[in-house]
């Protein structure tokens, strides 16, 4: 019988620990602080440990560090009320199996433990204390610091998905800063923004009379990223013939400038993003499968606003006050009636959307204290037309209109968000929580309800 040890000093959480772990066959023993449980490791170890990160006397990140120095083989789980990115960087980078921000699932908790059991890692540690400024805690964001965490000692490809808006340079610098690279360049480049004959010399450089216009020589963004980390945001943009030379270069490390005839060696990593779906590209032959597969060694997916609404109102503060210190403006306060509206729209521009939002609200709300009639027009109009008017099917019409008129692209992919949620929603009321049930209810297997849930920050 594997035996779990659980540090925290909430005997709440203890005792419910507790109770499904045993109930699930393990043998467990709790302590509400850090140094009684170095203590028991004197004589005793356990398979596993489960620690908070805030506790009186030593916190959570210090006995993970004991432990990982004297003992090798003993995974530890983090727990903490505080999910933010730092911590999933410090904990994962500390040497963490997982983590696991509070309130969590009992029944993930426990799968999580035999999942680690399985493993049987060896710990590591490197701890980074870089400040991060990925604002959020809601559940569809753990997924994302997760990832962010667990690669913070290694220089992966990562590829981003995302829509327009959502904060892929953010995610992506934020890779930089919490890898070995982080003392070295972080270079980007928006593949959409580049003329088509411009792109190879944007990356590779060019030599001094390559081509009419070439006056000097020009080194490129592979060289300027040498040793670093190169960003191609919105790679699916990328000439195909371009997209060939880029691949040369991931494969053999080294490429020559536009007009040069000297191969140069780069050491780059590149993390790669985009809001469209790349599968679709390389199915109408307009992305080339061998690179999509050079790229999508990790993939981050990173949640549009309207899945990560329990944001909205940090985002909101966090914003207002880097806009009335840049702008010295005295700082705007979000009644609560506005910040209802706000939390209602489905903010088609995300994250961006919002900030620019804040930003009109600094220069223009009349007052300090912000009201719903001081709202952008577009925000208080969604409110009456989200209303369904004589039936469902036409409020749906109306919502859908709504939201097309200020977007581009991914009406279906917002419209189905929306559906699924609702769905999830009535079949957990419908089951009184319990999962199984939903999942029947739905048609779906428990995993997929587990997975979506997750996804869409349930």
């Amino acid at each position: 019988m594997h035996s779990v040890w659980i540090a925290d000093d909430d005997q709440a959480i203890r005792l419910v620990l507790e109770e499904s772990l045993s109930s699930s066959g393990f043998q467990t023993e709790s302590f509400s602080n850090g140094e009684d449980l170095i203590k028991k490791l004197e004589t005793n170890q356990p398979d596993l440990i489960i620690t908070d990160v805030q506790m009186p006397g030593m916190l959570g990140f210090d006995l993970m560090k004991h432990i990982n120095n004297n003992f090798e083989n003993i995974p530890v789980i983090i727990m903490t009320a505080f999910a933010d990115m730092q911590t999933a960087v410090e904990s994962f980078g500390g040497g963490a199996f997982e983590y696991l921000p509070k309130p969590f699932d009992l029944e993930e908790a426990t799968e999580i433990v035999v999942r680690a059991l399985e493993d049987k890692p060896k710990t590591k540690g490197l701890k980074k204390d870089t400040k991060l400024d990925i604002v959020g805690e809601s559940q569809a964001m753990q997924n994302v610091y997760r990832a962010i965490g667990k690669l913070s000692s290694t220089i992966a490809t990562v590829l981003i998905q995302g829509e327009s808006g959502t904060g892929k340079e953010l995610i992506a610098k934020s890779l930089h800063k919490n890898s070995p690279r982080n003392d070295m360049p972080f270079i980007a480049l928006n593949m959409a923004d580049i003329p088509k004959e411009l792109v190879e010399s944007e990356l590779f450089g060019h030599e001094k009379g390559s081509f009419t216009g070439a006056v000097e020589k020009r080194i490129g963004r592979f060289e300027q990223a040498n040793g670093g980390t190169l960003f191609l945001d919105e790679i699916g943009d990328m000439p195909l013939d371009s997209q060939t030379r880029l691949l040369r270069v991931l494969s053999n490390k080294e490429f020559y400038r536009v007009g040069g005839d000297k191969p140069i060696k780069v050491d780059v990593r590149i993390v790669a993003a985009t809001h469209q779906n790349l599968n679709n590209l390389v199915s109408q032959n307009k992305f080339r499968e061998d690179l999509f597969y050079r790229l999508n060694v990790i993939k981050i997916e990173v949640p549009p606003l309207r899945n990560r609404k329990d944001d909205i109102k940090e985002l909101s503060r966090f914003f207002l006050k880097n806009y009335s210190d840049s702008l010295d403006e005295d700082l705007r306060v979000i009644s609560d009636e506005a910040m209802n509206l706000l939390e209602k729209f489905d903010w088609p521009g995300n994250v961006r959307q919002l900030e620019n939002v804040c930003y009109w609200l600094t220069l223009m709300s009349p007052s300090q204290n912000i009201k719903s009639q001081d709202l952008p027009t577009e925000v208080k109009e969604f409110e009456v037309t989200d209303i369904p008017s004589s039936s469902w099917e036409e409020g749906m019409q109306n919502w859908l209109k709504n939201v097309s008129m200020n977007i581009d692209s991914g009406l279906s992919e917002i419209a189905i968000t929306k559906i699924e949620k609702m769905l999830i929603k009535t079949a957990l009321e419908r089951s009184n929580g319990k999962k199984n049930d939903a999942a029947q209810i739905l048609g779906w297997g428990r995993n997929t309800l587990t997975k979506k849930m997750k996804d869409h920050g349930i």
